[in-house]
């Protein structure tokens, strides 16, 4: 089984949730691999989950289209997607209706594109609707860009209807003139006595983003921290089951050179290579800290469904390091501190641990698929001098990984770090996707192919940390 859904033979791109009587359907667009063959079906693709990780099996549905939403009014669900055409480039906002969500009457006669005296004709997709209490009619967010007199004019569009089929454009719900992407896939929602803004951009950042304001009309708050994940998850939506709200993003593959953009091809591995578009299906579970700002944890299913526990035995390499049942600590205050285990890091697991560390402490690391001698492997540094967790591949540790990576970091999530506090960590493994958690706070995504069946461990460079309740479950027994 998987942990985090990739379908045979294509990628998970953009998820459209919609939740009803105890099950999400996932409606999402599929982008199949170039060598599977002549009978693949394009369009929007149906998978249905109770829990998030089991999925019955997945059915297209007959909609050849970009990124909507699915709401149902009256016994009655409408779906909203958008179409493409090139030379020139436009794009148009498309309705169809459905009693069962399986077939869909289209209104072609419904199909709108941008105000022009407001909006540019490029970028008019990603149509995401919602009831608004306030106003009493239905409001439509989209992918836009307005006009403006400089290339940064991206922005949350804004149309309003009375009857979910005439539409009126209006003045951009959000549009800061800050980035020359336009911002993909909006979402609004309600919580707590917040209403929450997220898009997505793919300039000067590549992440899914929020804001926050006390009214639906703004003005939007950029909070400290305004993203949910890092580049390694993307374009994505949130659902709620009435209990708890999850964001459904995609962690892409790195196999299909889809933008030929990969470096020399002679190079071996994948872990080198560009982001595709789509991949893996991942679900953050999201919540409201007392401030309004959203935090970010696993979904709860995972645990219950890595049930296993298995016995971590270590091998301390450099370091006086203090070993007990579940709990490994150093001090190491002028030196590099290393320590692996005698365990295979598995194929689906998670591998998780608390950590304090003491003041003045540089940084220190837990390391997946490590070899023997603590060179090459997937390195998780926790940096409180600069308040963030990175990541950094097997290929960064060797002259190669200089050659092809030109800068410095990699990956990273800004992370809270005061000494004598203690953190939880959690990283999730499927395959090559790994997904981890700080402190039920904080997530980051990554994938990573070239390094299979090795160990794990842990690091502390100058510094002293102790790591306790230090658990590796499965789905089987190692």
């Amino acid at each position: 089984m998987q942990l985090f859904y990739t379908p045979d033979h294509a990628r998970v791109g953009d998820v459209i949730p919609y939740y009803e009587n105890g099950e999400f359907k996932l409606f999402y667009l599929k982008n199949w691999n170039p060598y599977f063959g002549s009978d693949k079906t394009y369009g929007w693709h149906l998978l249905t989950t109770k829990d998030l990780i089991h999925y019955e099996s997945e059915t297209a549905i007959g909609i050849l289209g970009g990124t909507g939403c699915i709401i149902k009014v009256e016994g009655l669900y409408h779906l909203y997607y958008c179409v493409f055409e090139d030379q020139p480039q436009r794009q148009y906002v498309c309705h169809a209706t459905s009693t069962d969500l399986t077939n869909w009457t289209k209104y072609p006669d419904e199909t709108f594109g941008p105000d022009e005296s407001i909006y540019l004709l490029t970028d008019w997709r990603d149509p995401h609707v919602i009831w608004n209490e306030e106003e009493k009619c239905w409001w439509m967010i989209l992918c836009a860009q307005n006009q403006g007199n400089t290339k940064r004019r991206g922005c949350v569009g804004l149309c309003k209807s009375a009857d979910l089929h005439h539409w009126t454009c209006c003045e951009p719900l959000y549009a800061p003139q800050s980035s020359m992407s336009a911002y993909e896939c909006p979402d609004l929602f309600y919580m707590n006595g917040w209403w929450y803004l997220v898009f997505s951009q793919f300039t000067d950042r590549f992440q899914t983003l929020y804001r926050m304001s006390r009214s639906c009309n703004g003005p939007w708050i950029r909070p400290k921290t305004d993203s949910f994940d890092g580049r390694a998850f993307y374009a994505a939506k949130t659902c709620s089951d009435g209990e708890h709200r999850y964001i459904f993003g995609w962690n892409p593959t790195r196999t299909q050179n889809t933008w030929n953009f990969d470096p020399d091809p002679t190079h071996e591995g994948y872990d080198y290579k560009t982001y595709d578009w789509g991949g893996s299906l991942v679900p953050h579970e999201i919540y409201a800290r007392e401030d309004g700002t959203l935090a970010v944890r696993s979904n709860p299913a995972l645990k219950k469904t890595l049930t296993v526990s298995n016995e971590i035995k270590w091998i301390p390499l450099n370091g006086d390091w203090k070993v007990d049942q579940t709990s490994v600590n150093v001090d190491s205050p002028i030196a590099y501190a290393s320590i692996i285990s005698e365990n295979d890091v598995p194929h689906q697991g998670c591998l998780s641990l608390d950590f304090t560390f003491t003041p003045g402490t540089e940084r220190f690391a837990v390391v997946l698929q490590a070899d023997q001698e603590f060179a090459r492997g997937y390195y998780f540094y926790l940096d409180p001098k600069r308040q963030r967790i990175e990541y950094k591949s097997a290929i960064r540790m060797h002259e190669q990984g200089g050659w092809t990576f030109q800068y410095d970091v990699e990956l990273e999530r800004p992370v809270e770090l005061i000494p004598n506090q203690t953190y939880s960590m959690e990283i999730f493994v499927d395959e090559s996707v790994m997904e981890v958690y700080v402190n039920d706070e904080v997530a980051m995504s990554v994938r990573a192919y070239d390094l299979h069946d090795r160990k794990f461990g842990l690091a502390v460079s100058d510094g002293a940390v102790k790591f306790e309740n230090v658990k590796l479950t499965t789905l089987g027994e190692l």
